[in-house]
């Protein structure tokens, strides 16, 4: 059983009450290049809440949760950060808390700012695990997302390098260290190539990466499988966490993940499948009617681009 500690209390309001961290809100840490102090959310467990906006120079690319759990014997860290400074920032936050050193970075996936820092952990001697196909992706655009982060981060964006994982896995990596079970599980296609999470199941809190969302809208990406994650959800169901730290967001619950991931695109995959079989066209789909989920984050800019490629993914499904 956890411990009542003062970390449980801040998540049980989480859970309690709604949490906006506004689209808008400026750099929560000025005196870091991340956007926000890490918080523990469970004994042993922290997370650095990235910006629920689009990346740009205000955010410096955090936009997305680096975690870490402290074991006892080693830190295991969920992320590498969008580029290498970020990367710095996040293991100087480590070193605060503890001394013990980091043992292993786990790329959530192969966007940027799952793998633009991996450079960084390299270059402490840190090993960097990823899944094959989350490499693979960032070996096809790994050049093309750090020309963006170039472009929005300005100096910001200075020793990031492409730099791939240098191991890779293919389904479940179970790690045995200090007071943790620590499983980096696949658990099927979903938001983008090789995305993983890592699940705990003593204290039944899973770090989910973009296998789910909170407090912004989700984006589906021209490789995003709609229908494969929803399959894939289901493996995300059956670990019956009672702890989410997202993607994106706040920590929460399953409640609320399942309510803007799995929900979300059921609701718009059964909008599209109603104009598919009345034989509408692809201008139809981007007026779909999605204001049930316009207090999301990033609403805005991804609502239509989302339902015109659900459209086209299920005209050929």
């Amino acid at each position: 059983m956890l411990r009542t500690l003062p970390p449980l209390l801040i998540l049980a309001q989480i859970f309690a009450t709604p949490v906006r961290a506004d689209q808008f809100i400026a750099d929560q840490y000025p005196n870091s290049v991340l956007y926000a102090k890490p918080i523990e959310v469970i004994p042993g467990v922290w997370s650095a809440i990235g910006a629920t906006a689009p990346p740009d120079y205000d955010n410096a690319g955090h936009n997305n949760n680096l975690s870490f759990i402290v074991t006892g014997d080693g830190v295991i860290v969920f992320n590498s950060g969008a580029s290498y400074l970020l990367a710095k920032a996040l293991h100087d936050e480590i070193r605060n808390i503890t001394d013990q050193p980091v043992a292993l970075v786990v790329n959530e996936n192969g966007q940027g700012h799952a793998m633009l820092g991996n450079g960084y952990w390299v270059g402490q001697g840190v090993p960097v695990l990823a899944h094959e196909a989350a490499a693979e992706a960032f070996e096809d655009d790994g050049y093309g997302s750090l020309a963006r982060l170039k472009d929005y981060a300005k100096e910001q964006s200075l020793g990031s390098t492409v730099q791939a994982p240098t191991e890779v896995m293919t389904d479940t990596r179970v790690i045995e260290m200090g007071d943790f079970r620590i499983e980096v599980r696949w658990l099927g296609i979903a938001h983008s190539p090789g995305d993983l999470v890592i699940w705990l199941p003593e204290q039944r809190l899973v770090i989910a990466g973009d296998m789910a969302f909170h407090e912004r809208l989700l984006p589906v990406f021209e490789d995003t499988q709609t229908l494969e994650w929803l399959q894939s959800w289901q493996r995300f169901e059956d670990l019956e966490a009672l702890y989410v730290i997202p993607g994106h967001g706040h920590p929460t619950n399953m409640a609320q993940v399942r309510r803007y991931t799995r929900d979300y695109l059921l609701f718009v995959r059964g909008k599209v499948q109603e104009l598919l079989d009345e034989g509408e066209d692809l201008q139809a789909a981007y007026e779909i009617d999605q204001s049930a989920y316009a207090h999301l984050h990033t609403f805005d800019e991804l609502a239509k681009k989302n339902a015109g490629r659900i459209f086209e993914q299920m005209e050929f499904e």
